[in-house]
């Protein structure tokens, strides 16, 4: 019996999703924005690897998808630099 690339894709996915959300949780807080700092490099690699799927003109599903990585990965990199920011005001001389 042979599983479709779909299947395979979805058991990939769910699998991702629990073994994430276990690294994620187990993480102490003042780990939190240098792992932020390493999401954002790796977010912006999703950014240029998103722009070369979605390069052509045609309506298809990579594409489709590609721009919804670009969507994702740019609100997680904005927010990675906000929370960057912010910590590095906490941590700035006071007014």
């Amino acid at each position: 019996m042979t599983m479709g690339p779909l299947l395979i894709g979805i058991y990939v996915l769910v699998l991702a999703s629990f073994v994430g959300f276990e690294v994620i949780t187990k993480v102490p807080p003042t780990l939190h924005t240098p792992l932020m700092s390493g999401a954002n490099a790796i977010s912006g690699i999703t950014i240029v690897g998103a722009l070369y799927t979605a390069q052509t003109a045609d309506v298809t599903t990579s594409n489709i998808l590609g721009g919804l990585a670009i969507l994702f990965a740019t609100i997680n990199v904005v927010g990675g630099f906000m929370v960057t920011n912010r910590m590095l005001q906490m941590f700035g001389k006071k007014k």
